[in-house]
């Protein structure tokens, strides 16, 4: 038996001994009337935030990002289409074209990542 298994069965045979109990109580109609008037008030807050802001915010987030990823597109489309002509053109130098075709793709990728984590966030 290899350690990670080791690990995994003491996890589940030591689990269920931290685990507490659940008793079942009994609930009366103020606590369900208490619970309800908290929902209530839990939603109108929700509306007043959504009412007040709007989804603009939101459509301006997917915009961002459906940009950025026809950026990415393009720019990798392009990179790959001239490093194939490049490579059809001059065979000999195909190894060093590849290289610097993946590098390239490799900084757009990291770029888009970054600007849909930014659009993410707003």
């Amino acid at each position: 038996m290899n350690k990670l298994t080791r690990i995994a069965l003491l996890v589940a045979l030591l689990l269920p001994c931290g685990t507490p109990i659940l008793m079942a109580q009994e609930v009366s109609q103020a606590d369900i009337e208490a619970a309800t008037a908290e929902a209530k008030a839990e939603v109108a807050r929700a509306q007043d935030i959504l009412g007040r802001e709007g989804f603009s915010i939101y459509v301006g987030a997917a915009f961002g990002a459906g940009l950025i990823i026809i950026g990415a597109g393009l720019g990798i489309g392009k990179i790959g289409s001239c490093a194939v002509e490049s490579m059809a053109r001059q065979p000999e130098v195909a190894g060093n074209i590849q290289t610097a075709m993946i590098i390239s793709a490799a900084l757009i990728e990291g770029a888009t990542f970054f600007g849909l984590i930014v659009c993410m966030q707003s």
